[in-house]
């Protein structure tokens, strides 16, 4: 153990100076140009072709969006997806109960036939993509007001996207990028039949719970298994019996041979959205207002929530993936206010806007372009603090409280019974979608949880947001109730058919434009949005056009400022490949991080009188006995997770980590504490993407779980073929040098 930690120190010392991070998500479709020559410098022992291929199988087609909110990757020819648990979190949810409690004791198909549909979940894999930016751009014409260049955009984009679809059964969508400077068109091909196979319980899945979130070091076994299933002739198809599981362009080789301060690493992902060239003007809004109002309503929620999750296994298991997800993003926008003062990123910005403005100065012609640049930005954030305060605690404490957010989607049923020329047909298509919601909502709901946050978060509402742009809704409160949000919220729910599920479907029975706007939860929920539609987002709409001008002419002078840099785009949910090392850092002075942890981690926090730090028994055995099996590391030790440089964000969860050979290696699912700022402004030094080894995950699959039929599907590759161990001996083998 000693020579482990002084080698540890050592690495960390003579790797500090020199591993940094590798900023850049890049599109990989341009990775050749761009990317190819760096990342085969640093270890890539692929073509960029092998990456992104239109042509012939790649990388690119064993990564999936998962949901549009998380990454998976293809792990076997039979369609075996792999991604994070928080990831599946909602799906494991669903499909669990105070009976059959899956979120606690996990869940892992014996067959086929044992694996768990899930109703809206998707895997979308990439098909192709092609810059259109100057087919786009060409619609564009000077002299345009921002409304008509908006809608001259949306015209060509929707030829575009026909054209490229066709008859076939794709997707087709066009995204801008570099706000609005560049456009690409991406097309999908997206399958609907996604199933669970597999997930650990909690206690492995979140071991370390809030706690450790975004914490580094870190000991969690954040994975789960799903299955994409097609029709018979491999096209996707909604669930049915005889679909069958996908036959993959591509799944990835998975490694045992682990990793080691320096290696080369890239994650394959969809990252979800960052803010990279956000003015100062923006930085501040952040730190002064965004965050700090999003952190104390949800701050009060997350504690609502937990009172009742505390008392009632019932209320824990209905809440339990909305608790998290609350969560997950409280404890982000504390950190990123932190790492945002920590790191000094205001002043940053304004450093490198005063080299703009100088720059721009400096020429006539450049004065023409972007001298209106910052200034348009730096009025529009002026101009929005109040309108962006009612915005804020709309999203967050009115639409926070289930009953007006479930009753709000009543609004279009409103509109369909309120029309002269009353349409049936859309009206039954309106209904049978809400039956279906109102059994989906009512599956994970608590009424008198929902009753006690929209008591507190609706009487914040009231106290923070000016009188001005408080809904009408409010003014009721003052007069009928005095004032009393406590006696509001109980009429509310005492009167309201969105209390309840029998009584909601009763009225979708027999549905009564009048009843409907009588609803006092319906009345309310119209209130707060109308106010918002009609008198807020108006005011924010010129402010947000004039913010738009801005950043686009300040992105494009920055490009035209900074010639020799490679400039990549803001993630905006579309396939994207960062790359960079395995390696250590030090988040503070005096203090150094291992880039890998251990089982020996696990047991060193374990505390079974805290839920987030409880060992199952059956870990505890594997432990006692040293029970690894084949995936120990050299030094006898089973790796838990492990730290990469690479740059990630949300969107990323579940992205996979491949080494020189595209071969699986690990599975991202989280940022470092220390540069929680990294979704606006990247810091080289701290950066750190923390993985879950794929030998950890192997483990809990095959000897925790003893599900090692699932193993057996992957295509293992071992340092030497004669370590392998005979109870894997079926799984396709790969030496590792192939």
């Amino acid at each position: 153990m000693y020579k482990r930690l002084v080698l540890l120190v050592l690495a960390g010392v003579l790797s500090l100076g020199s591993l940094y991070a590798n900023e850049g998500m890049w599109l990989p479709l341009l990775v050749k140009r761009l990317n190819e020559a760096d990342m085969q410098k640093m270890g890539l022992q692929l073509t960029a072709e092998e990456i992104y291929s239109v042509n012939q199988s790649s990388l690119k087609d064993a990564i999936v969006s998962l949901g549009g909110f998380c990454t998976a990757e293809v792990i076997s020819s039979q369609g075996l997806l792999l991604t994070n648990h928080h990831c599946a979190y909602g799906a494991i949810q669903t499909h669990s109960s105070v009976e059959q409690d899956y979120l606690s004791d996990g869940f892992w198909a014996k067959t086929k036939a044992d694996e768990l549909p899930n109703k809206g979940l998707y895997a979308r894999f990439l098909v192709r993509m092609e810059d259109v930016s100057q087919q786009v751009l060409a619609a564009v014409k000077e002299g345009m007001s921002e409304e008509e260049r908006a809608a001259a955009i949306a015209a060509v984009t929707k030829t575009l996207s026909e054209q490229a679809k066709g008859n076939s059964h794709y997707d087709v969508v066009v995204r801008d990028f570099f706000h609005g400077n560049e456009f690409y068109l991406f097309v999908y091909e997206t399958f609907t039949d996604v199933r669970l196979v597999g997930a650990p319980p909690e206690s492995i899945g979140k071991y370390g719970g809030d706690t450790d979130n975004w914490m580094w070091p870190r000991h969690t076994g954040d994975f789960a298994l799903f299955r994409v299933y097609s029709a018979p002739d491999g096209k996707p198809a909604p669930y049915a019996a005889e679909n069958v599981p996908l036959k993959p362009k591509h799944h990835l080789p998975v490694s045992l041979q682990g990793v080691q301060e320096g290696d080369f690493a890239m994650v394959f992902g969809y990252p979800g959205s960052t803010d990279r060239y956000l003015t100062s003007y923006g930085v501040k809004q952040a730190l002064e207002q965004t965050n700090p109002t999003r952190v104390k309503i949800r701050d009060l929620r997350l504690k609502l929530l937990k009172e009742d999750m505390d008392k009632n296994k019932d209320v824990r298991i209905k809440y339990a993936s909305k608790y998290a997800s609350v969560a997950n993003y409280w404890k982000y926008f504390i950190g990123q206010s932190k790492g945002l003062e920590n790191l000094d990123v205001l002043s940053k910005k304004e450093t490198l806007e005063q080299e703009f403005t100088t720059w721009v100065n400096a020429s006539e012609d450049r004065k023409k372009q972007w001298a209106e640049a910052l200034p348009l930005v730096q009025q529009s954030y002026e101009q929005s603090y109040e309108a962006n305060l009612s915005y804020l605690y709309l999203a967050e404490a009115a639409l926070g409280t289930e009953i007006i957010r479930f009753a709000n989607t009543f609004r279009s049923l409103e509109t369909a019974l309120m029309s002269t020329e009353t349409d049936q047909a859309r009206i039954a298509s309106l209904i049978a979608s809400l039956q279906e919601r109102t059994s989906s909502h009512f599956k994970d709901y608590n009424a008198p949880t929902d009753r006690k946050v929209m008591e507190h978060l609706l009487r914040l509402y009231y106290q923070d947001v000016p009188k001005k742009d408080h809904p009408e809704i409010f003014q009721q409160v003052e007069k009928k109730y005095k004032g009393n949000f406590v006696k509001w919220a109980a009429d509310v729910f005492a009167k309201s058919m969105f209390a309840s599920e029998a009584a909601t479907l009763a009225f979708l029975q027999k549905p009564e434009l009048k009843k409907l706007q009588a609803d006092p939860a319906f009345a309310a929920a119209s209130s707060i949005i109308n106010k918002y539609n009609k008198e807020i987002y108006p005011r924010m709409q010129p402010i947000q056009a004039q913010r738009e001008k801005g950043n686009r002419l300040f992105v494009q002078g920055l490009r035209q400022m900074q010639p020799d840099r490679k400039f990549y785009p803001n993630a905006n949910s579309t396939m994207r490949l960062t790359y960079g090392t395995v390696g250590s850092y030090a988040p503070r002075d005096g203090v150094i991080y291992s880039y890998y942890t251990t089982m020996e981690g696990v047991m060193q926090k374990k505390d079974n009188s805290d839920p987030e730090f409880a060992v199952p028994p059956k870990l505890d055995e594997l432990y006692a006995r040293k029970d690894w099996g084949p995936y120990a590391n050299s030094q006898g030790e089973l790796p838990v997770a492990f730290i990469t440089n690479n740059d990630i964000t949300g969107g990323n969860s579940g992205s996979p980590v491949l080494d020189g050979k595209g071969h699986l290696i690990g599975v991202a699912f989280d940022g470092n504490w220390e540069a929680m700022s990294g979704d606006i402004a990247f810091e080289p030094q701290l950066q750190r993407c923390i993985n879950v080894d794929i030998r950890y995950v192997l483990f809990i699959i095959d000897k925790f779980a003893g599900a090692g039929h699932l193993v057996e599907e992957m295509t293992l590759v071992y340092p030497d073929k004669d370590q392998q161990d005979a109870k894997l001996a079926p799984a396709t083998l790969i030496k590792a040098g192939q």
